[in-house]
């Protein structure tokens, strides 16, 4: 384990998605927690309309969610729904249903890697304000001064979360200099019961796409070379999840207020 300086020697900076008070892990300050079953598991999802994925999710993704690349960093993204702080594919009881794919982003919660800003290291924090945290844990993060068996796992999860995240940095810079992004936009028109036209269109999201017209552009060598670096799957993964527009748009309708949809945008990783 990357153990941790021991309390508030360490700062860390940045707003990470779902953390509210993340804290380096270590057994001075925690070692009395550890994890609780909690009646909602996925409840803070709730308001996380779209949550960033790594390329090797991209096809999971697909199968439930279109994966588009939002802000200045591209950063890629499964869009759950399309209001600002609403997710579609949470339900009532704080879970998302076994037919959908849960992004790593939010499986790793409530652990989280941070930059030691002394020195070129990641370290392993939680967020002491997750609802499973907490001081009777049914699995302790620390046993006689150690990490346990369970935080050890979140380790090597978080650990590999980081490779993949890399990955997907290579992948991006890839389609960057293929120049393969386009801008795209999503709209849809609001019916009634019969089928008539009941106001203007809406615009869900403007958006980055890699371009299926540029990628068919390219030379033979070059996607020789997107298929050697295993680019091209997660490509075309890309855009068949592009086809769930219509599947998220029928979903935000049943559950429609009377307000119009927010662009989809970043979240930090």
């Amino acid at each position: 384990m990357n153990t941790t300086p021991a309390a508030g020697t360490t700062p860390l900076s940045g707003n990470v998605l779902f953390y509210k008070q993340p804290q380096p892990l270590n057994p001075e300050q925690h070692a009395g927690l550890g994890i609780k079953q909690i009646p909602q598991p996925f409840g803070f999802m709730r308001e996380a309309h779209a949550i960033p994925v790594t390329v090797t999710e991209f096809g999971m993704c697909a199968t439930s969610y279109p994966v588009i690349f939002v802000g200045e960093d591209r950063t890629p993204v499964a869009v759950m729904g399309v209001r600002q702080g609403q997710n579609l594919f949470v339900d009532e009881s704080g879970r998302v249903d076994d037919d959908h794919y849960v992004p790593a982003f939010a499986r790793r919660y409530p652990f989280v890697f941070a930059a030691d800003e002394t020195s070129d290291r990641l370290l392993l924090c939680v967020d002491r304000a997750a609802p499973m945290v907490t001081n009777q844990p049914e699995v302790a993060f620390f046993e006689n001064g150690q990490p346990t068996q369970f935080t050890n796992d979140a380790i090597e999860f978080c650990k590999e979360f980081e490779r993949q995240r890399q990955a997907t940095s290579d992948f991006m810079k890839l389609i960057r200099d293929y120049d393969l992004f386009e801008q795209k936009s999503v709209s849809f028109q609001p019916r009634d019961m019969q089928g008539r036209e009941t106001g203007p269109q809406q615009k869900i999201a403007d958006y980055w796409a890699i371009s299926e017209q540029r990628l068919n552009a390219l030379p033979d060598d070059k996607l020789l070379e997107l298929r050697n670096n295993g680019a091209i799957g997660a490509i075309y993964a890309h855009l068949v999840s592009l086809l769930n527009w219509q599947r998220i748009i029928q979903r935000a309708v049943r559950t429609a207020p009377a307000q119009p949809a927010a662009p989809a945008a970043p979240a930090n990783a």
